[in-house]
């Protein structure tokens, strides 16, 4: 599977032998993948042991609900790819929320579970890492560990309940309260949690009661070698990368760019607006009415190398945040490979969030809050002078900290503290 939420624990395969740690990989053989991408099967050393079991998965259902083809890809999160029966919509969402606690993948727990107590009998381990969403994982380690007594770390690439989007999921209280005791039990029975920023571990501890062990995500230097060695596009880019789904559908910007257009007479002629990844249909009806249609390229999904390519030869890179309750802690880990692009970042979201607080220690680029168009069309104005005169760069620093190889040693440092 491709996207942005597979490279954490890819990387870190990758790189935690050179810590004294072997890995083995428990997957399903047979999951729904929203975005393929087979050249991520080269990241994984020789001779790792890789386990698979089948699954099955609600998906066909849902799609049929929805009129939609079996072929047919799921968008990631909430993002929806194009505009159907709202009342469906709805129902398949709250279908989602209330009957598979606490994901789509809870089909897999059971003969999972059952799996791997049979395996560990014959093949000790000296520890478990369960990483979700889908926290479906979480619960298959939790039922593990009560047979096996095995050091276990559970990494949260996301919160659960504090999700950006579990607000929209029309839960029942009953389904509520059943989230939040499960989620609670994780929390309480591992023995060491980690979470990706700094804000998400603080609501962790508000919520649960605990504080994770941070360990950010990061970007794979061997997958930037060419970053600032490459001839730019010719076009005014500002390129977007991964799911834009409605949340994260940055109206500040469509608006910006529509006034410079009318302000700056070459504006709309140089600039490209180039999308890769499932873009919400909401994104596309915005950039539509704002009269960008010109400027835009739709470019779907992509293997992970062929968009970092993209990165590297883009004028600007966009991030924008969602804008939803717990936009402090929300770091696309898109941001670190921006900034392994050595490319300048517009990023449209809260200014003093996590995501701002790393924009502006690694001086990676600009940040504009949700509703401040003043302010991102001058970020905006000062680029394109830059890109008119050919000298539009960014000098990053202090990035090197997120390194993948380095945060691979993090999570064995960790991982050694509950074995020892």
């Amino acid at each position: 599977m491709g996207g942005g939420g597979v490279q954490r624990w890819l990387k870190t395969t990758k790189y935690i032998r050179e810590y004294g740690w072997e890995p083995i990989i428990f997957t399903p053989s047979n999951g729904e993948v929203s975005i393929m991408d087979k050249e991520m099967m080269k990241e994984i050393p020789k001779g790792v042991e890789e386990i698979r079991t089948p699954i099955w998965e609600p998906f066909d259902l849902y799609k049929k609900l929805l009129g939609k083809k079996k072929e047919e890809k799921m968008a990631p999160g909430m993002a929806q790819a194009s505009k159907g029966n709202s009342f469906l919509q709805n129902l398949s969402i709250f279908v989602r929320g209330n009957f598979f606690i606490p994901d789509a993948r809870k089909f897999w727990i059971q003969p999972a579970s059952k799996y791997l107590i049979k395996y560990l009998k014959e093949n000790p381990v000296d520890a478990i890492v369960s990483t979700g969403p889908p926290h479906s994982t979480h619960i298959i380690a939790l039922n593990v560990i009560k047979k096996h007594p095995i050091p276990w770390l559970a990494d949260f690439r996301d919160p659960w309940t504090n999700i950006d989007f579990y607000h929209k999921l029309k839960l029942t209280n009953w389904a509520d309260k059943k989230h939040h005791r499960l989620e609670q039990k994780v929390i309480d029975t591992a023995n060491q949690v980690v979470t990706v920023t700094w804000s998400w571990a603080e609501d962790f501890l508000k919520t649960n009661g605990r504080m994770p062990m941070v360990i950010t995500n990061g970007f794979d230097p061997a997958d930037f070698t060419q970053a600032g060695k490459v001839t730019l596009d010719k076009k005014f880019t500002i390129t977007h990368v991964g799911a834009l789904n409605d949340d994260r559908n940055p109206h500040v910007l469509w608006q910006a760019l529509q006034e410079l257009g009318k302000e700056q007479e070459s504006f709309l002629k140089d600039l490209q607006i180039q999308l890769i990844g499932q873009v919400d249909v909401s994104a596309i009806d915005e950039i539509q009415q704002r009269g960008l249609s010109s400027s835009l390229l739709e470019l779907g999904s992509m293997d992970h190398q062929a968009a970092i390519k993209k990165m590297i030869t883009s004028q600007l890179l966009l991030l924008p945040l969602n804008d939803t309750p717990n936009i402090d802690g929300v770091v696309p880990g898109k941001l670190y490979e921006y900034i392994g692009a050595k490319r300048p970042i517009v990023c449209v979201g809260k200014t003093d969030g996590d995501a701002g607080k790393i924009i502006t220690e690694t001086n990676a680029g600009s940040i504009s809050d949700f509703t401040d168009v003043i302010g991102l069309k001058e970020n905006l104005l000062h680029y394109y002078q830059l890109y008119q005169e050919e000298n539009l760069s960014v000098s990053s620093e202090g990035y090197e900290k997120y390194s993948r190889q380095l945060l691979a040693g993090q999570i064995a440092e960790e991982l050694n503290k509950i074995v020892h």
